[in-house]
């Protein structure tokens, strides 16, 4: 049997460490959302999404894998040295899927 008193002294002990998660979390949301807002207009490389949102390119460099990976982004042509991205089917609702639709 699960001891509510337990769990209820271990969600205060870490309050704060889920806090810190929560904002973390909707931190990268944002990121990911500038990256797929930006890419409605067309695709970019890494560097030019880079240099229009202020991060650095390591930085978006992760985020678009990560987004190519779960299949929100596809790798276009190449341009120079970096292959540009674009997104799979660009929609205006950007970090919140529209009702009924599963992923």
């Amino acid at each position: 049997m699960i001891d509510k008193e337990k769990i209820k002294a271990l969600r205060e002990q870490r309050k704060d460490r889920i806090k810190e998660i929560q904002k973390m979390v909707k931190e990268q949301n944002k990121i990911k959302d500038s990256i797929k807002q930006l890419l409605q207009a067309g695709p970019k490389t890494p560097p030019e999404i880079s240099e229009s949102l202020g991060f650095p390119s390591p930085t978006i460099m992760w985020y678009v894998a990560s987004l190519k990976k779960y299949g929100e982004l596809m790798e276009m042509e190449k341009k120079g040295d970096y292959f540009s991205y674009g997104l799979i089917k660009p929609s205006n609702n950007t970090n919140q899927e529209k009702e009924g639709d599963e992923r």
